[in-house]
């Protein structure tokens, strides 16, 4: 059994041998990379950036540069660019953090490879004096960063890799987005001919002769910088904790593939496949662009963090790029599709991919389809913005189980789809129109604590926090890091911070908050903003001495955000929204006191993080929009006695190293399986014919049986009280009375009509067991009086305020009308005008209902056509399971078995209730043979199903 694990980028890129790759650009002079990036030469003249500690004071920058290129010195010798200062900073106390110089990472490579490697460095040694030979190093798992702020697909300094060719921004007009696909295709047909033709080799351009050498070069594959750091942590921590086995990862190589040629494409997946467990998925630079940067970052992004995007931009870009972000999505369903073997499980990531599980089930329908959402889920108010908000919603719900990191997102999940599908959405899941049911869970991500420690004992992370310790002694130091764009509140902190410190000026000279802001050229306003706030907090409380708050606009080490979060004394997260800020996870573990003295730091938290829903008020919970709230947290926080301290931090603590990233895996795969399972059962194309043969063989051998037949749909045809009345067929009222006319036959007939309603049906068969109002209330055989299930007195509290909701919609539907049950309302809409655009207001109605009467344990369940509004937990299988209930009392007292059979036969996801009912029944033992009956072809937890009711209609 292999897991795939998709996410838009593999935990693994390229990096060619050969020029960097803006050579290609033409014959204009390059801009001079930034630091950490490749500069020009050939093949073999890189420079290399890399720290080494001075005895006298942190580490610094070394330039490295082969002697014999000329061109490279000169560009050496140009001074570079000085570091990015606070704006009205005082003193050099910034100038301790260096810029962040990303450095290949340490691959976690398969078990069979790493040997492979050891076992070569071993070889090595045996032919090197021993007091030479260097000694093997230890086998650390590398990690990935999840704080990274990378530059984004197709703009790496890191890698050398091929620029994109996508056209950026689309066509003006999306009538013209087919025109420029065939002209991009055909253009790419005359390309690779020109390239097969001698005659062309003249006609080429620069830009092609670079581009048949890069598929030319050698390359190495390597630990991405961009992606899911979270996922990817947590996945390499299942492994290595022997919880998964086997793997594939699926995604694309987080940069440009259209300069390659397909033997280098074929090369590259194979090798991925075969030594990294990675699938990759190939797709044009003008679709993952579009994908990418137009449609996820521009207009799924803003929505999934509560801000609508309205401006021009991304109107401009929603038809163009939705189109490419649906090509995207079924190339890793085709990429899927084509690797999967029966018993592999396929689990998708984050909002890039939102589609494939649908794509998946079309595909395969009885694959294991599990999806994750690492980000927030929005209100159904803000979803529906969305032009394809039903695309999104029906391609999610094509997974068996649905994850969330915390609550609130997964009840904004269910109210959009019961809202804008009109679908019943329940506490655990969504029941689909054709009875499939969905899974929905909460399970919070975690980090991964043994990898993490291992981090922080190597040597640069521990110089880093005795220089740290050094430079801001006697002072007490806050943290914050976050990228700077309108979701992360860096805005929102700072503007905090600058009120406390006008509040409490004692603290002026006591308190520093060190801020990285890694920058973002998407919001230059907000950067100007916040650049001017932060020149009037130090304008106004630095001294020649002492500088409050140290911003610095760019990214650091790895080491060094280890030791920040190790001397700190607080972490200030005020993200505006954010799925899951593990962050603040890595700032418990490293407050520990391991390597520096314990601080027991607090952790003050948004509010609107996944974050806070898991650390609950342990850590100090702010809104961060309430800038005096957060800055009594601060004060809060440096006021805090060190028993309170400790107290909460190792509160924190046991939650962080509990709710872990093994944690995180172990609990999904569970449910998954779990949710996979009931989705099997339910499965029409599981569930047989009903056998006639059989049931008659378990019918005529059983001493005493138990009938429960429903009503509408499968006795007798939908309709009005007036039509049943009419239309009640003779033929089922003679087969009721034939059963009853056996004494060994128990039989009850189930509908959602009114007590008295049903009396008066079924007037002509004596002996028969009642459920009516859909369990609300039961009349045994043989029994003049009901047994009430349902609270009537309370009904009557909430009918008034739901009976006005649904006028509201009655008057706006023309031909929709409201029926009156005793328990409950029905909200009928069959035979509305506009039967589709009541089926939208019906939606709407159910979410509004639900909303308002949360506290009063009342919902609002779709039925065909219609609306059923009644007390939670009152259904049919309460009804079923009174009445087994009963039967067994009865039994005892009498000394007599129950039923040896038990029929259960219905046709509406009402009906589900009882065949869950009637299993339990069986598997406990209680009733030795059970049959279930759907009428119909249903996704269904029957046991059976015909294509006729007993009425003979379908």
């Amino acid at each position: 059994m292999t897991i795939f694990v998709a996410s838009l980028f593999l935990p693994y890129t390229v990096n060619f041998d050969g020029p960097p790759s803006w050579t290609a650009s033409g014959p204009e002079t390059p801009e001079i990379p930034k630091t950490g990036s490749s500069l020009p030469g050939n093949s073999t003249s890189s420079v290399t950036l890399s720290q080494t500690p001075k005895t006298d004071g942190p580490p610094s920058l070394s330039l490295f540069t082969p002697s014999s290129n000329a061109a490279l010195s000169t560009v050496l010798t140009k001074t570079p660019d000085p570091l990015i200062q606070t704006p009205g900073a005082t003193t050099d106390h910034e100038k301790i953090f260096r810029p962040h110089v990303e450095r290949p990472l340490a691959l976690s490579l398969p078990s069979h490879v790493k040997q492979k490697q050891e076992q070569g460095q071993k070889a090595v040694q045996q032919d090197v004096p021993p007091q030479t030979r260097p000694a093997l190093s230890k086998d650390l798992r590398g990690i990935s960063r999840h704080d990274i702020h990378s530059p984004g697909w197709g703009k790496s300094f890191v890698w050398n890799q091929p620029p994109s060719r996508a056209k950026s921004p689309p066509p003006s007009s999306i009538l013209k987005h087919a025109a420029v696909e065939v002209k991009e295709k055909a253009a790419a047909i005359v390309h690779k001919a020109q390239k097969k033709s001698p005659r062309g080799a003249h006609r080429r351009s620069r830009t092609v002769s670079h581009d048949r050498r890069f598929s030319e070069f050698e390359y190495s594959v390597e630990k991405a910088v961009i992606g899911n750091g979270g996922l990817f942590n947590a996945i390499d921590a299942a492994t290595e904790a022997g919880q998964l086995d086997e793997k594939l990862w699926v995604g694309t190589l987080g940069c440009p593939i259209d300069l390659l040629e397909d033997h280098m494409k074929e090369n590259i997946a194979e090798k991925l496949e075969n030594d990294y467990d990675s699938l990759a998925v190939y797709v044009s630079d003008s679709d993952l662009n579009g994908h990418y940067e137009h449609y996820c970052k521009t207009i799924l992004w803003p929505v999934f963090h509560y801000q609508i995007p309205d401006h021009p931009k991304s109107k401009a870009y929603e038809d163009h790029s939705w189109v490419f972000y649906v090509k995207v999505n079924e190339a890793f369903a085709d990429r899927i599709a084509k690797n999967y073997k029966k018993g592999d499980i396929i689990w998708i990531h984050d909002y890039h991919l939102l589609l494939v599980p649908g794509l998946l089930r079309q595909k395969l329908p009885e694959a294991e389809i599990g999806f994750f959402l690492h980000t927030a889920f929005p209100s159904s108010e803000i979803f529906r913005c969305l032009a394809v908000r039903s695309e999104l919603l029906e391609g999610i719900l094509g997974a068996n189980l649905i994850g969330f990191q915390n609550d609130e997102y997964g009840h904004h999940f269910l109210q959009t789809c019961s809202r804008l599908l009109n679908v019943e959405a329940t506490k655990h899941g969504v029941i689909l129109e054709n009875g499939r049911f969905v899974h929905v869970n909460t399970c919070p991500i975690g980090i991964d604590p043994k990898a993490l420690d291992q981090q922080r004992r190597a040597p640069e992370v521990l110089e880093w926090v005795k220089t740290i310790t050094e430079k801001y002694r006697g002072k007490r130091i806050l943290v914050g890091r976050d990228k700077l764009d309108n979701i992360r509140g860096v805005r929102q902190k700072i503007l905090s911070y600058e009120l406390f410190l006008n509040k409490y000026p004692q603290y002026k000279d006591q308190v520093v908050l060190i801020q990285i802001a890694t920058s973002s050229t998407e919001d230059p306003e907000l950067s100007a903003t916040v650049a001017d706030i932060v020149t009037r907090v130090n304008s106004t409380h630095s001294t020649l001495a002492h500088q409050p708050l140290v911003f610095l606009k760019q990214d650091i080490e790895f080491a060094q955000y280890l030791a920040l979060l190790t001397v700190a004394e607080c972490l200030m997260i005020t993200s505006l929204r954010e799925g899951m800020n593990l962050t603040s996870h890595e700032f418990v573990m490293c407050q520990d006191g391991k390597f520096a003295e314990p601080k027991h730091g607090p952790l003050v938290l948004s509010e609107f993080t996944g974050s806070a829903t898991v650390f609950g008020h342990e850590a100090i919970l702010v809104n961060p929009w309430h800038y005096t709230q957060c800055a009594e947290a601060i004060k809060q926080a440096l006021e805090m006695s060190p028993e309170e301290r400790e107290r909460r931090w190792t509160r924190l603590y046991d939650i962080v190293v509990n709710q872990n990233a093994t944690t995180w895996y172990d609990r999904y795969m569970k449910a998954l399986n779990h949710a996979w399972k009931e989705h099997s059962v339910r499965e029409a194309t599981s569930v047989p014919r009903l056998s006639v043969s059989s049931v008659k063989a378990k019918y005529q051998n059983a001493s005493k049986r138990l009938f429960i037949l429903d009503y509408e749909g499968t006795l007798a045809s939908w309709g009005s009280p007036t039509d049943i009345i009419l239309t009640t067929p003779k033929r089922a009222i003679d087969v009721l009375n034939d059963l009853i006319e056996d004494p060994k036959n128990i039989v009850y007939v189930m509908s959602s009509r009114m007590p008295e309603e049903l009396e008066r049906l079924f007037s002509p068969v004596s002996g028969l067991g009642i459920i009516a109002e859909n369990g609300a209330y039961v009349r045994a055989p043989d029994m003049d009086e009901w047994e009430e299930l349902a609270n009537s007195e309370n009904a009557k509290a909430w009918k008034k305020g739901v009976r006005s909701i649904l006028q509201y919609y009655a008057e706006r539907i023309e031909g929709s009308r409201i029926e009156e049950r005793h328990s409950a309302l029905v909200f009928d809409y069959a035979e509305a005008d506009d039967v589709a655009g009541a089926f939208k207001q019906a939606g709407e109605c159910a979410n509004h209902i639900n909303d308002a009467c949360q506290g009063q344990n009342v919902c609002a369940v779709p039925i065909e056509d219609g609306l059923y509004i009644s007390e939670i937990g009152i259904n049919k299988g309460l009804a079923a399971q009174m009445i087994s209930d009963s039967l067994e009392k009865q039994c005892r007292i009498r000394g007599e078995k129950m039923p040896e059979f038990l029929m259960v036969i219905g046709d509406s996801r009402e009906d589900e209730y009882v065949f869950n009912w009637a299993h339990r029944l069986e598997s406990a033992g209680t009733i030795k043979d059970v049959v279930t009956v759907t009428v119909g072809a249903r996704n269904t937890e029957a046991s059976a199903t015909l294509t006729q009711g007993v009425t003979g209609k379908s």
